[in-house]
């Protein structure tokens, strides 16, 4: 189970032990947040747990990954389901909290996902900050949004220095700048590879890339990869990835967009077949005019921590739930879990 999608590197020796290591998560994390929050204007709130399905505010991911549900003694009507993102969730305080134009928040998102398939990047347990701001409806625009992904790109290259300076033995390798292609490009480009190794390659060409436009299908009737149709314009948002030498792959950092407005809301919900969402609370909001526009997403915490401390395993940087077979596996070739 999982076995044949561990990626174990030859030789591997990790950088920091187990005490150092998690001195080294701490710093980090502070350093990235701090900077975030300075570089976007974010401010921190607190973040919910759970939700209650009925508010449609859970992010449906592809549509198919099945919530970790329950209800609770004191109200046992409501459905209540552990969040998988805040997505939905951040554009609702935004305007519950009274945010202004160019102001935003971030939380630090914890959640579940019990139906991930587990390997070297990939976890059931969700770390990551979530972050959501407020822009104009003219700032819908691809130029807003490679002003904000290069200002996320320089935040991750000054806590690549920070690492570099507090441990010798980490050394940088991230490009001064951050390459753009859309996915319709990379499609063209590599015709007959899949998604997954369409990224491995041009990362490992250009080392940091941002991915244009996923969710909806390419000319080959393909879809990059899945976007629920509710947050995202999927014409308007990406993936940061950068290439990581450690596993030689494309490791998948952050996703994020400008979100739908009420025409794009429409257009997607239609094309998923998702239309019955507009009875929800959120979703009649929205195409009421009454929540802000925004750009937001996610920024894996374990993944930074992972890329940056070059640990071949998210198991390294976080606590987490492996089977057996995957631990004695990673034991036998020097990569120890938490």
């Amino acid at each position: 189970m999982g076995l044949d999608r561990l990626i174990l590197p030859e030789k591997y020796e990790t950088k920091l032990g187990l005490k150092d290591t998690e001195i080294a998560i701490k710093k980090l994390k502070d350093f990235f947040e701090a900077e975030l929050s300075k570089v976007l204007n974010l401010t921190r709130v607190s973040a919910p747990l759970f939700v209650k399905k009925e508010t449609g505010v859970n992010d449906n991911l592809n549509g198919t990954e099945r919530p970790v549900a329950f209800n609770m003694k004191e109200a046992k009507d409501d459905e209540i389901e552990i969040v998988h993102s805040l997505a939905k969730w951040k554009r609702m305080v935004l305007y519950r909290y009274g945010f202004k134009n160019e102001e935003g928040l971030y939380t630090d998102m914890n959640a579940i996902r019990r139906d991930e398939d587990l390997d070297n990047i990939h976890s059931i347990y969700v770390d990551q900050w979530d972050w959501e701001k407020v822009i104009d409806k003219k700032d819908r625009t691809e130029e807003k949004l490679r002003e904000i992904v290069k200002s996320i790109y320089g935040v991750f290259k000054k806590t690549e220095k920070f690492i570099c300076s507090e441990y010798k033995g980490i050394e940088e390798i991230l490009p001064e700048d951050i390459y753009f292609v859309t996915a319709q490009e990379l499609e063209n480009k590599y015709p007959n590879l899949s998604a997954k190794e369409r990224e491995n390659a041009i990362c490992k060409e250009k080392k940091a890339v941002f991915i244009k436009g996923i969710g909806g299908e390419l000319e080959s009737g393909e879809k990059h990869d899945g976007r629920s149709p509710d947050y995202d314009d999927w014409n308007l948002n990406g993936d940061i990835l950068f290439y990581y030498p450690v596993l030689d792959m494309a490791l998948e950092l952050s996703s994020m967009g400008i979100r739908v407005d009420e025409e794009a809301l429409e257009r997607q919900l239609k094309i998923a077949n998702c239309e019955d969402r507009k009875e929800l609370d959120f979703h009649k909001k929205l195409l009421q005019g009454e929540l802000p526009y925004t750009v937001g997403g996610g920024i894996g915490q374990s993944r930074i921590c992972m890329f940056f401390l070059r640990k071949a395993h998210i198991g390294e940087v976080q606590s987490s739930i492996w089977t057996e077979d995957m631990i004695k596996e990673c034991e036998k070739n020097n990569i120890v879990l938490l």
